[in-house]
């Protein structure tokens, strides 16, 4: 692997992980690990362009219909690509075509880009997820044939102790907060072969006092009235948290994605505050 090389683009595709919830800026727009890896980039390259294409809620079919020919028609250096972990959550999952879809994923955006990159995304301790672990870590171990048989690269989330504990996870408890996503950016920066700027990204935050138990109790209500009671009926009705959404740099009025890019990459600020290259 080439030590910090030059990249000089990055379509980011995905769901709300690489959309960037639950890192919410005071606007109430959403920053997350992809938006961080962007202006890190774009530091380091004058002239960088990024789109992110991710969508909370997109099942792995819906990534590959709607964002994959999209990201190929691109040509960027950079494609990441992180799916089918919704799908795991779904009662009725069926892996076969989760791993048939996700491989034909890889296998449009491979040619088209310099640089592919997949992951094993993080998992938070907790008993619920203990019922679908063996669905990701199946999903898990087909990136890795993937990434194998494609030459792409692989960031292992799932394996760093830092990511798995909760304190690193929003309210709704499936979505990482700032830090998380911080850390989630270092290592896709190092795995792409930059230079460290946090060799202790996975190295858990120190121990502190679990709550009390009535804490957690109210905790657990709160949670169970605010996510997991729409969750449920998102999944009994059909519906889905992305329904009617579109990628933070696609245009539904032109049917196709646009770049963006820093007006002064010495000091790129906010993804949001980048000015449209095209469509």
């Amino acid at each position: 692997m080439q030590t910090n090389p030059t990249y000089t683009s990055l379509v980011t595709l995905g769901d709300s992980f690489t959309e960037g919830m639950s890192d919410l800026l005071p606007d109430g727009s959403y920053r997350g690990w992809a938006d961080l890896l962007a202006a890190r980039m774009a530091a380091r390259t004058p002239g960088f362009r990024y789109a992110n294409l991710a969508v909370r809620g997109k099942l792995i079919g819906q990534i590959v219909d709607e964002q994959v020919d999209v990201a190929a028609a691109m040509r960027p250096d950079v494609v990441t690509l992180v799916g089918g972990l919704n799908d795991t959550l779904r009662p009725k999952c069926d892996m076969g075509r989760v791993r048939g879809l996700l491989e034909e994923a890889v296998e449009r955006l491979a040619p088209s880009c310099g640089r592919l990159v997949l992951m094993r995304s993080p998992g938070r301790q907790g008993p619920v997820l203990e019922r679908f672990r063996p669905r990701m870590e199946e999903l898990f171990a087909c990136v890795d044939e993937l990434a194998a048989r494609h030459g792409a690269l692989v960031v292992d989330l799932y394996g760093a102790p830092s990511l798995s504990d909760p304190r690193l996870w929003d309210v709704d408890r499936l979505h990482l907060t700032g830090e998380g996503h911080r850390r989630v950016a270092e290592a896709v920066w190092q795995t792409l072969g930059y230079e460290p700027e946090d060799s202790e990204w996975r190295t858990p935050s120190p121990s502190t006092a679990p709550p009390a138990w009535v804490a957690r109790r109210v905790a657990d209500v709160r949670f169970a009235r605010q996510h997991l009671v729409p969750w449920i009926g998102r999944r009994l009705t059909g519906r889905s948290s992305g329904d009617g959404r579109t990628g933070a740099h696609f245009s539904a009025d032109l049917g196709k994605a646009f770049w963006v890019t820093p007006v002064d990459h010495t000091n790129p600020g906010p993804v949001t505050d980048w000015r449209q290259v095209g469509p």
